[in-house]
This record gives C-alpha cells, structure tokens and sequence, in this order.
C-alpha cells in the first residue's frame, strides 16, 4: 500500500509540474505597451495625437540610466524594428521620447501608416525580446 501511495504521488506531483508548464507555454508575456490612442485601423487628420500606455513596466526619463523593467517609449514610423541588441536610432522615422513621455502629436501625410511602439532602455537599447505595440493608420485630408 505505501508504495501505491508513493507512486500516486510522484504522479499527482508530475502531472502538476506538466500542467504547470504547459501553462506557462500559453502566457504572454507580463510587460507590455500599448497605443491608448489611436486605435489600430483608425482613420486621423493630421496632425493628431498618440497616447501610449504601458503594463508592468514603468515609464521614466532616459536620463535615469538603465535599471530592469524601467524605460521610455520611441515610436518607428513606417520602418521596421532596429536591432535590439543596439541603441534605436533618431531619426524621422525613429522618435524618441527619453523625457519619459507618455502622449505626443504626429504630423503625418496622407495615406496608410505603420506605426510601431518600441520600449527602451535608458541607453536607448531595447528590451529583448522586445516589448511593442504596432498600429496601421490612414490619414485622411
């Protein structure tokens, strides 16, 4: 009887662990940002105004160095990610927001738009794997 015992639960533990881990598989993960405004598909006049959120991050000024699960926000315009393993650039498709700013006005030109919102690091160099958020706008006159 005990080692009917000791099997059953050397089985209830395993098929913990393995449900456990299954679980695991299908979370997402925890940090996350977000476009608060506009919404993906939106259709906006220009210029108009981007809001962006976060979830267990936090947003601060790049001038704070780098410090695990702080950062600030840069949005890519019509261009894809950048290495994550080095700093984003600045440029105009490549904003950045190191005051630690949350909302900003976009001056965009007619037509369908691909914006990303990338999460950073204080030396500019993003988290990896990489904590965004993408959109597709129309500007309309």
């Amino acid at each position: 009887m005990m080692k009917f015992l000791s099997s059953l639960w050397i089985a209830v533990v395993l098929g913990i662990s393995i449900v456990s881990l299954a679980a695991c598989d299908n979370e997402e993960p925890a940090s996350k940002v977000n476009f608060i405004e506009p919404q993906d598909g939106a259709e906006v006049v220009s210029p108009f105004t981007v809001r962006m959120g976060t979830e267990e991050v936090t947003v601060e000024p790049a001038s704070q160095g780098v410090r695990d699960g702080y950062g600030h926000h840069h949005l890519i315009v019509d261009a894809d990610l950048p290495p994550l393993d080095q700093p984003i650039p600045s440029d105009e498709r490549h904003l950045h927001f190191g005051g630690g700013q949350m909302e900003t006005t976009q001056d965009l030109p007619p037509g369908e738009h691909k914006i990303t919102l990338l999460f950073a690091q204080g030396n500019h160099v993003s988290y990896a794997p990489a904590i965004t958020d993408t959109i597709t706008i129309t500007v309309v006159e």
